[in-house]
């Protein structure tokens, strides 16, 4: 957690915020818009039958990368539309302009825009952005808060409960493969709720200690370090399905506290 000093960390912290609020100004203009396109990558990458991208992920990106050009030129950038761009400062910044396109080109107000900045060991610190509502979650050094219609104030992560007593979120019913769907449904069935489709905000949900649980598979990384870096800011723990470190993304166990990740983390490791 002393991987940078206080001062780069509020350098750091200076630069996503503006950097979210250059995407919210980039990327309103296309949402809830009757004739807003989509292309579909998965022609390209042969990755599902449908994996969107709009105007607004790319022009949520261009107005990130643009903020980056001014503010930190010497960081690395990995986004999602535009790739990576190499940098010398030994940070990166992994970006998603919009988490959830499939929930924007619907018209909910789920998606979001994720910053992380990352060094080799992981992320340092994560910016989850709804730019919709007008809410922001971040975090950084064992310390999270939340800025929204209601204010602006620090954020925890639930206290310990049984499984039994936990909320559980996944995007997708079918989570991925037959045996990460089966893993997925053996915590499930012990949990008190389970809930569907949030997309990142459900790990914003999660370091505002609304929910206990998320488990997912087949991320990326620019879908999992915002939301890493940030639950773990407000004292969760974000693992893969083995335990081990989730930051380049695939199986991904996002726990309010290191007790119900523990009780999940015993049913998911079954998982071929």
């Amino acid at each position: 957690m002393a991987r940078i000093d206080d001062q780069t960390l509020t350098d750091l912290m200076g630069a996503a915020h503006a950097m979210a609020d250059a995407a919210r100004e980039a990327v309103l203009p296309y949402f809830r818009q009757a004739n807003l396109g989509a292309d579909n990558k998965a022609e390209a990458t042969g990755k599902g039958d449908f994996d969107p991208v709009t105007e607004g992920d790319r022009a949520a990106e261009r107005a990130m990368r643009a903020v980056l050009a001014r503010l930190r030129p010497e960081d690395a950038i990995i986004g999602e539309e535009y790739g990576e761009t190499r940098g010398t400062s030994g940070l990166s910044w992994v970006l998603d302009p919009i988490d959830g396109t499939r929930g924007f080109l619907s018209g909910t107000p789920t998606w979001g825009v994720l910053i992380a900045v990352s060094d080799q060991a992981g992320p340092l610190l994560g910016v989850i952005d709804q730019p919709y509502i007008g809410e922001r979650f971040w975090g950084a050094k064992g310390a999270a808060w939340c800025k929204g219609p209601r204010g602006e104030g620090a954020i925890r992560t639930r206290k310990a409960r049984p499984l039994g007593e936990a909320i559980v979120f996944t995007t997708f019913p079918e989570v991925g493969t037959a045996d990460e769907g089966a893993a997925f449904h053996a915590v499930a069935e012990k949990c008190r709720l389970v809930r569907y489709g949030m997309d990142c905000y459900a790990y914003a949900l999660v370091a505002a200690g609304q929910i206990d649980l998320v488990i997912e598979a087949g991320l990326s990384n620019y879908d999992v370090q915002a939301p890493i870096a940030l639950i773990e800011a407000a004292g969760g723990v974000v693992t893969d399905w083995q335990g081990g470190p989730a930051h380049e993304g695939g199986r991904i166990l996002a726990a309010a506290n290191a007790e119900i990740h523990s009780e999940a983390l015993a049913l998911l490791k079954r998982c071929p």
